[in-house]
C-alpha cells in the first residue's frame, strides 16, 4: 500500500503515519527525513540538497521528487510506503507521477485553522533533549520543565500564533490544488483530524481500508 498523508502543519500527521507505519509494517517517510538521510549518506541527491540548504535555498521541486524516488528505492519500500509532507506542491505530483511515484490513497487529514493556531500556540519543547508537551493535551508533571531531563521547556519560533497563520496561508495556497488534482484521480479522502489520537487513527484506519471516503 502507497500512502500520502498532508494536512496543515501541526495537524498531526506525523504521529499518525508512525501508528499506522507500525500497524501495516511499511515505512513512513518525512521530507526532512528523507533529505537528511540522503545527505548523511552522501548519495548524490544528497550531495545536491545540501548545497541547496547550505546558500538557504529552498529545494526544487525537481529534487525533492529525485531524492523522493531515491528513497523509494529502499528494500524497507518494497511492501509499499507512507510518504509525510510529499508531495508539497501540484509540480511535485505532477513529477510523481511522470517518474511513477506511485500512490494508492492521499490522505488529507483536517483540522480547522483556528483549532491549529490552539494546538501550536500551546505545544512547549525542550531545548536538551527534544522532549515535546502540550499544555492542555499533553500536559508535563511540573509547568515549564521537562519530565525527561529536568531542563525548562520553551515555545518554538514556529509555534508563535503570527508565524502559525503564515505558515497555514501557504498552506493553503500550495495544497488546494493537490486536493483537486488527487480528487479527480479518485485517490483522495479527507478525515476530520479534530478529537483523540485514537479517534482520528480510527478514521484513517477506515478510510484507507475504503470504508470511508
Amino acid at each position: 500500500m502507497k500512502l500520502v498523508f498532508f494536512g496543515p502543519p501541526g495537524a498531526g500527521k506525523g504521529t499518525q503515519a508512525a501508528k499506522l507505519s507500525e500497524k501495516l509494517g511499511i515505512p513512513a517517510i518525512s521530507t526532512g527525513h528523507m533529505i537528511r538521510q540522503a545527505m548523511a549518506e552522501g548519495t548524490p541527491i544528497g550531495k545536491l540538497a545540501e548545497d541547496y540548504m547550505s546558500r538557504g535555498t529552498l529545494l526544487p521541486d525537481d529534487v525533492v521528487a529525485a531524492l523522493a524516488a531515491e528513497r523509494l528505492q529502499a528494500d524497507d519500500c518494497e511492501k509499499g510506503y507512507i510518504l509525510d509532507g510529499f508531495p508539497r506542491t501540484l509540480v511535485q505530483a505532477e513529477i510523481m507521477d511522470k517518474t511513477g511515484i506511485l500512490v494508492d490513497h492521499v490522505i488529507d487529514i483536517e483540522v480547522k485553522d483556528e483549532a491549529i493556531v490552539k494546538r501550536m500556540a500551546g505545544r512547549r519543547v525542550c531545548s536538551k533533549c527534544g522532549a515535546a508537551f502540550h499544555v492542555e493535551f499533553n500536559p508535563p508533571k511540573q509547568e515549564g520543565v521537562c519530565d525527561i531531563c529536568g531542563e525548562a521547556l520553551s515555545i518554538r519560533e514556529d509555534d508563535v500564533p503570527e508565524v502559525v497563520l503564515n505558515r497555514l496561508r501557504i498552506y493553503h495556497e500550495q495544497t488546494e490544488p493537490l486536493k483537486s488534482y488527487y480528487k479527480k484521480q479518485n485517490k483522495l479522502f479527507a478525515v476530520c483530524g479534530e478529537g483523540s489520537v485514537e479517534e482520528i487513527f480510527d478514521r484513517i484506519q477506515k478510510a484507507v481500508s475504503g470504508e470511508e471516503k
